[in-house]
């Protein structure tokens, strides 16, 4: 499939209007790979001809297609480790303090995430009350990840044996179900980050991690500060290693976890 410089524009509009997603200037090959064949299956032309279905009030079930396809899933259990000692070193301890925890996984991916603290809460607060909300822009994933189902590969990658065995069931066709009493802290819901303002309540903490590196700066500075409104006072913002707050956010203390980082909402 080729694509002109005009198609290409077009669905870098679209794709960023709808999902946030801002692809470079010259990623046409990415377009490409990712969505030749599934316009063959679906008995299109071009490029020009699957935006123009998109773009009809009946588009909608296309286009959440479509963001499943370009979107990048990429995603580890206890993903960097520093989140996930921090959290139980100093944020878990304040947290048992309370009657309930309640924490966003903001673009969870296939469950690794949110699972990954579900283990981590259990382990340190399973007499409370603990809430994880779980979303993410992609519906395919969000049914993976409340089927909660994991073949060994994608278990190598970052979960350790003991939890495997601790809260994992095997299946006869060699994968690993997440247990019931983990499955039981997470609710997934579908959500777009651009959707403003946020109606999930307040948070504990909010982890959104390796998203916002796809968005512009404008529309990184909104998520930011929807999220930041979210937050409970002396609540937790755990951004990508690789990410850090904009200039036009509002403020949050910056607490260095040595190694890696996260940011603070002051209690008043």
């Amino acid at each position: 499939m080729e694509i002109s410089a005009a198609e290409y524009s077009q669905f870098r509009k679209i794709l960023e209007s709808k999902s946030g997603i801002l692809l470079g200037e010259n990623k046409q090959y990415l377009v490409v790979s990712r969505l030749s064949n599934f316009i063959k299956e679906n008995d299109l032309s071009s490029l020009s001809e699957l935006l123009a279905k998109i773009e009809r009030p009946s588009g909608s079930s296309l286009l959440q297609q479509v963001v499943d396809q370009m979107t990048t899933n990429e995603t580890l259990w206890f993903r960097d480790i520093y989140p996930f000692e921090y959290m139980k070193r100093e944020i878990i301890p304040s947290l048992k303090k309370k009657s309930s925890a309640r924490i966003w996984c903001a673009a969870c991916s296939s469950g690794q995430e949110p699972y990954s603290l579900a283990m981590l809460l259990h382990e340190s607060m399973s007499n409370k009350s603990i809430e994880i909300i779980a979303s993410d822009l992609s519906t395919r994933v969000l049914e993976k990840a409340k089927r909660g189902i994991y073949q060994a590969i994608e278990l190598k990658r970052g979960m350790p044996d003991d939890k495997l065995k601790r809260y994992f069931t095997p299946l006869e066709d060699s994968s690993w179900q997440v247990k019931q009493d983990v499955k039981n802290c997470v609710k997934y819901h579908p959500a777009n980050l651009l959707n403003l303002p946020y109606t999930l309540g307040k948070f504990d903490v909010i982890f959104c991690r390796n998203v916002l590196i796809y968005f512009s700066q404008e529309n990184k500075t909104k998520v930011l500060n929807a999220m930041i409104k979210s937050l409970k006072p002396g609540g937790f913002l755990f951004l990508g290693a690789s990410e850090s707050l904009t200039r036009d956010c509002d403020p949050l203390e910056m607490v260095r976890c040595n190694p890696g980082l996260v940011y603070r909402k002051p209690e008043s």
